[in-house]
């Protein structure tokens, strides 16, 4: 049994060398057919509009630091604590990317077994039964089994598996990218809708504060129609005004009931599980200086640029696979199996080499390659449209940057004036030197202007938001960083 054992290793050995040997030789002729993926060309272009990109002298206006990168988390130049706490939640409990992890993690398990089809396959076969055999006077029953492994080697000569593992990974850095898009979307939503609730409280504030103006000047005006210097019209008037003025409030509590639902969607909680902090206009501060990335370097900082790429990378190892769909395919075999029946046992190995290779399919594999390379072209279209929105999107609000300055500066000169005209109608009226009518239309102007001015900062710091978005703040790289973080905190067995 001893001899028998050694005989079958050293016919195994003597088949697995042989087979080695012509992989080896095999593999050293073989070649990747395909394109080999290059990134695109960075952007020829400077600009993004050079006449925003400008210093403008409007006071209060903001600077671009053209050329520079942002460090850190992008939301921290708004200097509010209470909005990095936010942020920290809002990462931590989003399910979004949840879900997104879990599909970085799915891609990656992919690739993993894309992976596997370069190496040899090794299988263990098992077989048992029970025959009769008529080679005799008298018929024989003897039982049958074979157990023994298979070997099979795609060689692989022309690259067609190596090109599809180039997909599948390229699909992974896809996935990684969408993680990032998901992660900008979130935090610059979660600033967003902080600002609005903000805004609303601002504006209620506001609003509450001339209800009391109103209130008071009702009361004046009942007094002085009991004292026969006013007429019922006047007090109608007056209570006109707090009427209208009260309907202001709803719409803005509605606008601060919706920002806190929504930070606690995007928190992962539903509204009556967890609220967000009452947040203040003036706790946030407007940014006096935002780097700004060149052109050249957009395509770099940007998710959906990224995923764009992976698109494109994809689409460059599809025309790959159906380039070495044309070649013949080489398969090497081997099997070993320990063999017996009633009559005796048997070692019995095989070697075999198989080749493959179309003659004939009515032009399905030649149409199927240039399907793939019409998609690489669909693709690269694609890319260097995402490239150009970029730079539209970036021009739109350093532009809108600029012109929120001008609005702004308009908007405080507007206050001022109506403040000053509201004080001087109410010093006149109650001298009696102008009527009620008069002081109600300069405390409606004063009422326009405060909401505006209110209006105004709020969408400085929406410009502001949108602006670190455009530039992809920051956020490349952010799932390596959660996952070392996670590695980092994992339990320690006990």
């Amino acid at each position: 049994m001893k001899g028998s054992m050694r005989f079958t290793r050293s016919v195994f050995a003597t088949a697995a060398t042989r087979a080695a040997a012509l992989a080896m030789l095999a593999v050293l002729s073989a070649c990747t057919v395909g394109p080999d993926f290059m990134r695109p060309a960075a952007s020829a272009s400077t600009h993004y509009d050079q006449q925003a990109e400008q210093p403008v002298t409007t006071p209060g206006a903001q600077r671009f630091d053209m050329g520079k990168r942002l460090d850190g988390d992008w939301w921290t130049a708004l200097r509010s604590p209470r909005l990095d706490q936010l942020m920290r939640r809002v990462v931590d409990g989003n399910l979004e990317l949840v879900a997104a992890d879990a599909t970085i993690r799915q891609a990656a398990a992919l690739v993993a077994a894309s992976e596997g089809a370069l190496y040899p396959q090794v299988d263990l076969a098992a077989q048992a039964g029970r025959q009769r055999t008529h080679n005799g006077p008298q018929p024989s029953v003897s039982n049958v089994y074979s157990i023994g492994p298979r070997v099979a080697f795609d060689l692989d000569l022309f690259g067609g598996n190596k090109r599809a593992v180039e997909g599948q990974q390229a699909l992974a850095d896809l996935q990684k990218h969408r993680f990032e898009a998901a992660y900008l979307t979130l935090t610059g939503e979660a600033a967003r809708q902080a600002l609005l609730l903000a805004s609303a409280n601002a504006q209620m504030a506001a609003v509450e504060h001339l209800l009391a103006i109103d209130g008071k000047n009702l009361d004046l005006a009942r007094i002085a129609q009991r004292n026969g210097t006013l007429t019922r019209v006047d007090v109608s008037l007056a209570e006109t005004r707090l009427a209208q003025d009260r309907t202001q409030l709803p719409p803005l509590a509605q606008q601060r009931d919706t920002a806190r639902h929504a930070l606690s969607v995007l928190a992962g909680k539903g509204p009556a599980d967890w609220i967000a902090p009452d947040f203040a206009l003036d706790e946030f501060v407007l940014p006096s200086a935002i780097p700004v990335s060149l052109p050249s370097e957009m395509a770099r900082a940007r998710p959906d640029i990224l995923q764009a790429e992976s698109e494109l990378r994809i689409a460059s190892a599809a025309v790959g696979v159906a380039t070495a769909n044309l070649y013949p395919r080489v398969e090497l075999s081997a099997s070993l199996a320990q063999a017996a029946s009633g009559n005796g046992g048997a070692a019995l190995w095989g070697f075999a080499a198989g080749l493959s290779a179309p003659l004939f399919n009515g032009g399905t594999l030649k149409a199927e390659r240039q399907a793939s390379v019409d998609g690489y072209d669909a693709a690269l279209a694609r890319y260097r449209q995402t490239v150009l929105l970029s730079f539209g999107q970036i021009a739109d609000t350093l532009q809108a940057i600029n012109h929120g300055a001008e609005q702004s500066e308009a908007q405080d000169d507007a206050l001022q004036a109506a403040e000053t005209s509201l004080r001087l109608n109410q010093q006149a009226y109650a001298q009696g030197e102008n009527s009620l009518l008069q002081v109600l239309e300069a405390e409606r102007a004063y009422e326009q202007a405060l909401l505006g001015q209110i209006r105004v900062k709020t969408a400085r710091h929406l410009a502001a938001v949108e602006l670190f978005m455009a530039l992809g703040g920051n956020c490349v790289g952010v799932f390596e960083q959660a996952f070392a973080k996670r590695a980092t905190h994992q339990p320690q067995p006990l």
